[in-house]
């Protein structure tokens, strides 16, 4: 009976509590480890705002800030003052690392959504670790991935004219092209995450404000949570509109990657003109996205000391949602090549031949190896809660994402219908220092979120923590069950 527990459940843990039938119970690893008490709770998760930053922070945010200059200089002393030249788009690769880290950056904002509004709508107890940082992932992400399009057009100060907003002249952006549909999915998207985020921060503020010492502090945390006193009143109305908030945005884990895939699949393009595209970018977006969630989570929860409260069950059921998204993304490649033979189409099969063969044949490789064949390692427990292992494994799915948008944009560009018109695209320096700056510029903000926001979810957890069953935990794991 002990073996199959441990089969289905992982470690178990002999609960205290009588089961239905008066015998003993075995339960999963709490949520929160060690017996913490509420006021344990608090004080855990408010400590990295009260106190000094640690070295690794330090060291973090440096590098951080290095990128983030790396990344503005790039864009406005090369693009905006000289112009796209300095970049590698030509003809008739007219898209380049532009679009392929918009599209990366798009698709790193998906799991914020999956796991804030869609596991709380199926009540999984376990995203209450770790949906706050991914929410904020979300925003940020969605921060930098707006500022490509904006420069790719090559006069950023006209960026507005792609907004539908009144004026004298009537004149308005082509309602028809999906760079459009970007605009109104992607706003929209955002507008939802930073409201569900927002809302759920509310009660953390009032408590950050209570323990503040400083008049200015205790002035600004009180602003942030908007007078809340928390009254059955304000839990009551708080949890409503929490569920209107998921039900808005769970939609959009669906129709925002799918718009964004309109900008592919609705052209004549070979390569790009594929039904399969909308469920193929949903997909990898919550696959890249749970890869950057872990990239994130794991130094986070050792730097501000919360493995309390990001567990290895929480970094473990990560593991299985990358596992089940990996072998979904690896079966749409397999399906592409497929779709391509049996359409007897011409283009569509020397397109697919040269992506895995001709000459950008090593970024497809890459592709596939990362995001295929690397997860595979998560069918064996003790890889699923390996610590070095997730943070590599997470690493190369970054990775292999990424250049997944690399190939489906360039191999299909560089060699279309006209041999007379092929041109290699290759990265210049500019489009290397604005690929490395914008992770500079998404890490310096959630390394400033991790020193100004609480990063785990305090009512959240407490609502779903049982002091008692962690104090049984901690008394059979003298270690600290981790």
């Amino acid at each position: 009976a002990r073996m199959s527990v441990e089969q289905v459940y992982g470690t178990p843990v002999l609960n205290e509590k009588k089961g239905p039938l008066g015998g003993p119970r075995w339960d999963r690893e709490p949520l929160v480890l060690n017996g913490r008490t509420f006021h344990e709770i608090t004080e855990d998760i408010c400590a990295p705002l009260e106190r000094m930053p640690s070295l690794p922070w330090i060291i973090g945010f440096g590098f951080a800030l290095l990128g983030t200059a790396l990344f503005l200089s790039v864009i406005v002393s090369g693009t905006i003052f000289t112009g796209m030249g300095m970049h590698g788009v030509n003809h008739p690769s007219g898209w380049g690392v532009h679009i392929v880290n918009f599209v990366f950056w798009i698709g790193i904002g998906h799991a914020g959504t999956l796991i804030s509004a869609v596991l709380f709508l199926f009540r999984q107890k376990w995203r209450t670790g770790v949906n706050r940082s991914a929410e904020a992932m979300t925003i940020f992400a969605v921060m930098t991935a707006g500022v490509f399009p904006a420069v790719h057009v090559g006069r950023a100060w006209f960026v507005y004219w792609m907004l539908p907003y009144p004026n004298h002249r009537y004149l308005w952006p082509n309602f028809n092209s999906p760079l459009v549909w970007d605009i109104f999915a992607i706003s929209t998207y955002a507008t939802i995450s930073i409201f569900f985020w927002y809302m759920g921060l509310i009660p953390d503020f009032a408590t950050v404000r209570d323990r503040a010492v400083h008049p200015l502090r205790k002035k600004l945390y009180g602003l942030a949570s908007f007078g809340w006193n928390g009254s059955n009143r304000a839990w009551r109305h708080w949890e409503i509109a929490c569920l209107i908030l998921s039900g808005l945005a769970t939609p959009l884990v669906l129709s925002v990657h799918t718009i964004v895939s309109f900008d592919f699949a609705t052209s004549i393009v070979p390569g790009w003109h594929a039904t399969i595209f909308p469920p193929y970018f949903v997909v990898g977006a919550i696959f890249s996205g749970f890869g950057m969630t872990l990239t994130l989570l794991i130094p986070m929860r050792s730097w501000l000391k919360l493995e309390d409260y990001i567990t290895m069950n929480h970094l473990e059921a990560t593991n299985k949602i990358l596992l089940a998204t990996g072998m979904i993304v690896g079966f749409a490649y397999s399906t592409e090549f497929f779709m391509a033979a049996y359409s007897g189409s011409h283009f569509e099969g020397f397109i697919f031949r040269n992506r895995a063969f001709g000459t950008y044949w090593w970024a497809y490789w890459i592709m596939f190896s990362c995001n295929a064949f690397v997860p595979q390692v998560f069918w064996f427990k003790s890889m699923r809660r390996s610590i070095p292992v997730m943070f590599v494994v997470s690493l190369l799915v970054n990775v292999g994402m990424w250049f997944e948008r690399y190939v489906i944009i360039v191999t299909s560009l560089t060699q279309d219908f006209l041999p007379s018109n092929w041109a290699l695209y290759v990265m210049t320096p500019f489009d290397w220092g604005l690929t490395i700056g914008s992770f500079g510029w998404f890490f310096m903000f959630f390394l400033v979120y991790c020193r100004t926001f609480p990063t785990v979810a305090i009512a959240e957890v407490k609502s779903v923590h049982d002091p008692d069953d962690g104090a049984g935990v901690a008394a059979q794991h003298p270690q600290g069950a981790h």
